[in-house]
C-alpha cells in the first residue's frame, strides 16, 4: 500500500502468510460460486473442434505454469490465505483425464527443485522460468497421447507494473522454444494463457494452435474451472472486458503511460475498442467482448421506440448441439455532431440462463435516450460544461460482440438537446493536445486539438459554499446512546474531532482480526465512552487480507469476463458473510479504475476497459455485499491507472474523458449500489491530489451524484498545505475537500501518530471552520449505524 522505502517493515506490520488462523476448511457454497465464476470467466478464443477433449483422450500438459499457477495478481488485493487451491493438473486429475505421467514427472521434479521465491513487495516475479524438455521426452509423449496442452503464466500487481520486456508482456526464449517444440511434434495443441493482464499473442498466429483459452487468474478454483470446460462439463461463455490488439504501440495510450511526474491521457475518450472502432479495426487481433462457444446461437432483436424510451427485444436461441449460455450485447453508435464521438459505446448487456439446444430465452433491455449524452467541455456546441444529444441519427444495434452486430433501429433527432448543464470542474490547469475526431470530405479523421483549461479557480466555489454551508441533519439517534447524532458530535472535543475523523494510527489493530488494514470509529477511549465502536477496515478484493483462512475469488476482470451480474451479486452476498463472520467491518473494494493501458500493474484487479460493464460489475459486487451488514468501498477515486510513481504521479486528463472514461463506473456503482464508503486515490487528478479534491470529493461525488457516504483516504496521504488558504494543511485541508477518515491514521508510514495539523487550523481564525469537521464527524457517524445500527 506504499511506496515506501521501509516496506519491509510494513510487510513485517502485516505479514498475513505468518501463523495463519482459523479452520483450513472451504466454504461449500462459495467454493460452488467460485467454480462457477472461474468457468464463466475462461474466454475461448480459437477451437477447430479439438476441445472439449474426447473421453479416454490421453493428454500431454507442458509449461510449468500447469504446477505454480497464478491464481491472483499481487499486493494488497491479492494476498490472501485460501484453504486450498486447484492448479491445471490437480483439475484434470480430479476430472479423471488420462495424463502423460513421465512428461508429468518431470515438471512435478523441476517445480519442487526450482521453487518460487516469495519475494519483498513489489518484486515478485512477473512469470516462471520455464524448463526445457529434452526432445526424446517430447518425442514420447507425441507418440502417446493425442493431445497436447501448453499454460503460459504471467503476473503484476501493486508497484508492480508489466513492462515490454521479455517474461512479462513478451513471450521468454524458453518459452518460445517449448511452444516451437510442441507445434512441431503434436497435431493438436491446446494454448492456456494464464494472466490478470493482457499480453501480446501476436505469437499465435505463427503457430498451429488447435484452441485458444484466455484463463483469467481465477482464484482457488482455476484448475478445476478449467478441467470443466477442457472436458466439456462446463460450454465456455466468457467474453473478453479488453481489446487484445495486434501489437502493444497499437493502443492509443502506448506512449502516454509509465512517466514518472505526469501522464497526459492524449487519447481522451477514445479508449479500448472506442479507438480501434472509431479509427483502427483492422489493429484488432481479438475485439472487445468477444468469446467462443462449443454451441453456436441466433439472435433475432426488435427495437421499440417510445418517447425517448428504447426497448430491445433479443430472442436467443441455442442453435447447437450442447447446453449453453450467450451474452447479448447492445450497442449505440451516435452521430459525430461538432463534438466527435466513438462509433461503438456499450449500453446495455445481459446473460441468457443455460439454455438446451433448440431452447430460447427472451431477453429485454430496455434503456433512455438521455443515456446517451456527450459532454461539451468546450463550448463547441453552444453549450459549454453540459451533457447533451446532438441532432442526428443514434443507431442501435445488437450482437455477441462489439464487431459482431445487427442494427435493430434508430432513433432521428431534430435538434440538439440539452441533457443536464452543470459547471466547469476538475478542467486541466496545464496545456496539452487530446484526440478528437473530426468528419472532413465526408471521412472521419484524428485530429489532436488543446484541451480546455480550467477557468475558473477551485476556491471560488469553496468560498461560495462556505458562505451558504448548510445544516446539518443530525437529528437521528446514533445506534444505542440514546443520543442524536448531532448531540454526540456537539459533545466532541477538538481532540476529539481529530480522532474520529482517522483511523488508530497503523494496520493490524488489536480491536480487529489478526491482519486487518486498520481501525476507524472509536480510535480513542473517550470516543468508545461516548458509544462509538471501532469499525475494522481489511483488504480486498480478491478475498479477505487477513491471518485467517479465507475464500480467494477470481480476479476483477475475471469476474468481468463473465458478463453475469446475478452470479457477481451472488459471490458478493456469500463474500459479505464470511467478511462478516471474521470479524471486519468493511472491505477495500471493489477496484473499478479503466484498464487505460495493458501494462497497468493492478489491471487484474480492476474490471475492464469499458466504464459501463465496470460499473455495472461494480454495483452488482456492492449491492451483494452490503446485504450482510458490512461495508464495501470502491477505489480508487479516480484515474489510478498506472503504479509507476502513482503517489506523486499527476494524470492530466480533459474533463470530458473524466466524465465519460474515468467517473463513469464510479457514478454507475454509487447510484445504483450506494456504497457505504469510498476510498481516493493516491495520485493527483489535474495537479490535484484525490484525497485533497475538492471538486471530486464534493462538487462532483457529492452534490452532482448524491453521494451520502464516507470517503475515506488510501492508505497513508502526501502531506500538502493547500495552496489556497494559509491556515490549512494536511489533515485540514483533506476536511475542506470532504475526505473525512485518514487511513491509517498516522502521519506517514514512518510516523504512527497524526500530526495536528487539524487541531492548529481548528484553533485559527482563519483555519478550518468547525462546521466542516463536524460534517466529516456526521458522515462517519451514519457509516457506523448503517454497520452497527
Amino acid at each position: 500500500m506504499t511506496n515506501s522505502a521501509n516496506v519491509n517493515e510494513l510487510v513485517q506490520l502485516i505479514n498475513i502468510k505468518d501463523g495463519i488462523l482459523g479452520e483450513r476448511k472451504s466454504r461449500p457454497k462459495m467454493k460452488e460460486l467460485l467454480r462457477e465464476a472461474a468457468g464463466e470467466s475462461i474466454v475461448l478464443l480459437e477451437n477447430d473442434g479439438v476441445l472439449p477433449i474426447k473421453p479416454q483422450s490421453k493428454v500431454a500438459v507442458f509449461g510449468r505454469t500447469q504446477l505454480d499457477y497464478f491464481f491472483v495478481g499481487y499486493g494488497s488485493g491479492g494476498e490472501v490465505n485460501p484453504p486450498e487451491v486447484v492448479n491445471v493438473i490437480d483439475g484434470l486429475k480430479n476430472k479423471s483425464v488420462q495424463l502423460y505421467e513421465p512428461l508429468a514427472e518431470v515438471y512435478e521434479e523441476y517445480a519442487n527443485n526450482h521453487k518460487v521465491k516469495d519475494e519483498i513487495w513489489g518484486q515478485w516475479p512477473r512469470y516462471f522460468e520455464e524448463m526445457s524438455v529434452d526432445d526424446s521426452l517430447m518425442i514420447q509423449a507425441a507418440e502417446q497421447t493425442d493431445v497436447a496442452i501448453v499454460v503460459i503464466g504471467r503476473a503484476a500487481g501493486e508497484d508492480r507494473e508489466n513492462i515490454l520486456e521479455a517474461g512479462s508482456y513478451y513471450l521468454t526464449e524458453k518459452e518460445t522454444a517449448l511452444i516451437e517444440q510442441v507445434t512441431k511434434h503434436f497435431e493438436k495443441v491446446v494454448l492456456i494463457i494464464n494472466s490478470g493482464n493482457v499480453m501480446d499473442l501476436t505469437w499465435t498466429e505463427h503457430y498451429n494452435f488447435s484452441a485458444i483459452l484466455f484463463a483469467w487468474q481465477g482464484g482457488m478454483e482455476s484448475g478445476n474451472a478449467l478441467a470443466d470446460l477442457l472436458v466439456g462439463d462446463v460450454n465456455p461463455s466468457g467474453k473478453l472486458p479488453d481489446t487484445i490488439a495486434r501489437h502493444y504501440k497499437d493502443y492509443p495510450s502506448s506512449d502516454h503511460f509509465g512517466q514518472e511526474d505526469f501522464v497526459e491521457y492524449v487519447e481522451d475518450i477514445f479508449v479500448g475498442y472506442r479507438y480501434f472502432e472509431t479509427f483502427h479495426p483492422e489493429k484488432v487481433l481479438y475485439p472487445f467482448g468477444y468469446g467462443l462457444s462449443y454451441s453456436k446461437f441466433s439472435l433475432d432483436s426488435k427495437c421499440i421506440i417510445e418517447g425517448t424510451k428504447i426497448n430491445i427485444t433479443t430472442n436467443v436461441t441455442n442453435v447447437g448441439k450442447v447446453a449453453g449460455k450467450q451474452t447479448v450485447q447492445v450497442y449505440y453508435h451516435p452521430p459525430q455532431g461538432r463534438l466527435g464521438k466513438s462509433r461503438r459505446n456499450l449500453i446495455r448487456f445481459a446473460k441468457t440462463q443455460l439454455l438446451k439446444p433448440n431452447e430460447s430465452q427472451e431477453v429485454e433491455l430496455t434503456f433512455n435516450l438521455k443515456e446517451l449524452a456527450s459532454y461539451d467541455d468546450t463550448g463547441v456546441t453552444g453549450h459549454p460544461f453540459s451533457y447533451l444529444l446532438e441532432a442526428g441519427d443514434y443507431e442501435f444495434l445488437v450482437g455477441d460482440c462489439v464487431t459482431h452486430l445487427k442494427k435493430v433501429g434508430t432513433y432521428s433527432l431534430k435538434e440538439l438537446t440539452v441533457i443536464e448543464e452543470l459547471s466547469q470542474i476538475s478542467a486541466p490547469n496545464e496545456n496539452f493536445k487530446r484526440l478528437v475526431a473530426e468528419t472532413i470530405d465526408g471521412k472521419l479523421v484524428k485530429r489532436y486539438q488543446p484541451v480546455t483549461r480550467q477557468q475558473i479557480p477551485v476556491k471560488v466555489r469553496i468560498d461560495e459554499q462556505l458562505e451558504s454551508f448548510p445544516e446539518l441533519d443530525g437529528s437521528q439517534y446514533f445506534l444505542n446512546t440514546e443520543q442524536s447524532m448531532q448531540a454526540i458530535i456537539n459533545s466532541l472535543s477538538t481532540i476529539e474531532l481529530d480522532a474520529l475523523t482517522r483511523g488508530e494510527g497503523r494496520m493490524n489493530s488489536s480491536f480487529g482480526p489478526k491482519g486487518n488494514a486498520g481501525m476507524f470509529g472509536g480510535t480513542i477511549e473517550s470516543l468508545r465512552d461516548k458509544g462509538i465502536p471501532p469499525i475494522i477496515t481489511t483488504d480486498g478484493p480478491a478475498g479477505i487480507r487477513l491471518n485467517y483462512y479465507a475464500s480467494l475469488l477470481p480476479c476483477g476482470t475475471a469476474l468481468a469476463s463473465t458478463w453475469n451480474l446475478n452470479l457477481i451479486h451472488r459471490i458478493g452476498k456469500e463474500f459479505g458473510k464470511e467478511l462478516h463472520e471474521l470479524g471486519s467491518d468493511i472491505i477495500l473494494a471493489p477496484g473499478i479504475n479503466i484498464h487505460r493501458n495493458p501494462l497497468g500493474g493492478r489491471n487484474f484487479e480492476y474490471f475492464s476497459e469499458d466504464p459501463y460493464l465496470t460499473g455495472k460489475m461494480a454495483a452488482s459486487y456492492v449491492k451483494g455485499v452490503q446485504t450482510e451488514k458490512v461495508s464495501a468501498c470502491p477505489k480508487h477515486f479516480a484515474c489510478n491507472n498506472q503504479e509507476t510513481n502513482r503517489n506523486y504521479n499527476d494524470s492530466r486528463v480533459s474533463e470530458r474523458a473524466l466524465r465519460e472514461i474515468y467517473l463513469k463506473a464510479f457514478e454507475i456503482c454509487i447510484k445504483e449500489a450506494q456504497p457505504h464508503a469510498i476510498m481516493a486515490a493516491y495520485n493527483k487528478i489535474n495537479g490535484i491530489w484525490a484525497h485533497y479534491h475538492y471538486d471530486l470529493m464534493t462538487e462532483i461525488l457529492r452534490n452532482e451524484w448524491g453521494f451520502q457516504g464516507c470517503v475515506m483516504t488510501d492508505w497513508w496521504m502526501r502531506m500538502s498545505p493547500d495552496p489556497n488558504y494559509e491556515y490549512l494543511e494536511n489533515n485540514a485541508y483533506r476536511i475542506r475537500a470532504q475526505v473525512d477518515i485518514l487511513m491509517p491514521g498516522g502521519h506517514s508510514f514512518e510516523v504512527k501518530e497524526s500530526d495536528d495539523s487539524l487541531i492548529q487550523s481548528l484553533n485559527h481564525p482563519e483555519g478550518i471552520h468547525l462546521k466542516e469537521v463536524q460534517r466529516s464527524a456526521l458522515n462517519i457517524l451514519r457509516l457506523i449505524q448503517k454497520l452497527k445500527g
